[in-house]
C-alpha cells in the first residue's frame, strides 16, 4: 500500500512539474509572439477599387503589407516603404521585406507599399497610391500604437522618386470626404531617399523611370513638376539621403540636387555619398563598406527623436555645478 501511495505522489509531483514547464514555455512563446509584427498581411488601399483603376487584376490593386509591431508604452515611429524597380517592377524583397524587418529591429513599424506601375499606369496614379498609404497609416495610428506625427516615407531608386514626390506634393486631406481615411494629411514627417531618382528634366535624369512614369513624350512642364529637387519648399519634411559615386544607373547628382534644394529652403537634411558601390544594393548586408549606411540612418533616427537613443546625450553642467567640480 505504501508503494502505491508513494507512486501516486510521485505522479502528482511529475504532473505538477510538467504543468509548470508548460506554463513557462507558453509564457515565453506568448511574449515572443507579442513582439512579432502583424506581418505578411496585405491590405488593399482602396477595397472597392482604386481611383483610375483600369481593371481588377493584382496590378490594378495597390496595397500595403503590414509589418506593424505590437503597441508599446510609448507610441512608435512608422515608415511607409516604397521598393524600387524603374516604375515597371517592384523589388519587394531586398527593398521591401528586408527593409521592413530591419526597421522592426529598431522598434519602428513598417508598411511596404505595392504601387501601380508603368506602362499601364502613369502619373499621378503612383502618387495617389503613396498618399493613400500615408493616410491609411495615420488614420490607423491608434490601432497600431503609432505616433501620428512620426510617420515617414522611405524609397529606393524609382521608389525613392515616389517618396520624394510625396515629400513635395502632399496635401492636408479633405475633411468633407465620405471616406475618413481621406480626412488625413498625406504629409510625411520625414523622408529617407536611397539612391533615389529625383529629376525628370535634367541631364542626370533616369530616362527609363521617367518614361514609365510619364509616357513617351511628356510635356516639359509635367517633367518639371515631377522633378522633386525643383519642388522643395520650407514645408518639405527633413530628409536623409544615401547614394554612391559609382552609381551608373541613377547618378548621385539626383541626391545632391535634392540636398541642395533642402539647404536653400532651410530644411534639415543629411546626405551620405559613398565612393564605391553599385545601384540597387538595398541594405547592402554583404558589402564590407556599404553595410554601414543603415547604421548612419539609425543614428539620424536617434538624432531626430524617432527612436530612443542608445547613448543619451550627457547633460551639460550648470555654471554652479562646474564651479563645484573645480
Amino acid at each position: 500500500m505504501r508503494s502505491h501511495i508513494s507512486l501516486s505522489r510521485r505522479e502528482r509531483t511529475m504532473r505538477t512539474f510538467s504543468r509548470l514547464i508548460l506554463a513557462v514555455v507558453l509564457a515565453i512563446a506568448t511574449n515572443a509572439f507579442a513582439q512579432m509584427p502583424e506581418s505578411s498581411k496585405e491590405v488593399p488601399l482602396w477595397p472597392a477599387g482604386a481611383p483610375g483603376a483600369l481593371g481588377n487584376q493584382p496590378e490594378d490593386r495597390p496595397s500595403i503589407t503590414l509589418y506593424a509591431l505590437e503597441p508599446a508604452r510609448q507610441p512608435r515611429t512608422a515608415v511607409v516603404v516604397c521598393p524600387g524597380g524603374g516604375y515597371t517592377v517592384l523589388a519587394m524583397d531586398h527593398e521591401g521585406k528586408q527593409v521592413a524587418e530591419w526597421l522592426n529591429s529598431l522598434g519602428i513599424s513598417a508598411f511596404v507599399l505595392k504601387y501601380r506601375l508603368g506602362p499601364r499606369y502613369h502619373y499621378p496614379n503612383q502618387l495617389l497610391d503613396a498618399k493613400r498609404a500615408l493616410r491609411y497609416v495615420r488614420a490607423n495610428a491608434s490601432r497600431f500604437g503609432i505616433a501620428p506625427d512620426r510617420i515617414g516615407i522611405m524609397g529606393f531608386s524609382a521608389g525613392g522618386h515616389l517618396a520624394s514626390m510625396l515629400a513635395t506634393h502632399f496635401d492636408s486631406g479633405d475633411p468633407k470626404a465620405p471616406d475618413p481615411i481621406d480626412h488625413m494629411s498625406s504629409r510625411p514627417d520625414f523622408a529617407v531617399l536611397v539612391y533615389p531618382v529625383i529629376s525628370c528634366s535634367e541631364w542626370f535624369a533616369h530616362a527609363w523611370s521617367c518614361k514609365q512614369l510619364l509616357g513617351e513624350h511628356p510635356d516639359p512642364k509635367l517633367a518639371e513638376i515631377v522633378s522633386s529637387d525643383k519642388q522643395v519648399t520650407s514645408q518639405t519634411p527633413p530628409a536623409f539621403l544615401f547614394h554612391t559615386t559609382d552609381d551608373d544607373a541613377v547618378p548621385p547628382e539626383n541626391s545632391v540636387y535634392f540636398y541642395l534644394a533642402l539647404r536653400k529652403a532651410h530644411v534639415p537634411g543629411e546626405l551620405h555619398i559613398f565612393e564605391h558601390g553599385k545601384h540597387g544594393v538595398g541594405l547592402a548586408p554583404d558589402d564590407p563598406i556599404l553595410h554601414t549606411w543603415p547604421e548612419l540612418l539609425a543614428n539620424w533616427f536617434r538624432l531626430r527623436g524617432l527612436i530612443p537613443s542608445a547613448h543619451p546625450v550627457a547633460k551639460k553642467p550648470s555654471a554652479s555645478e562646474a564651479g563645484r567640480s573645480r
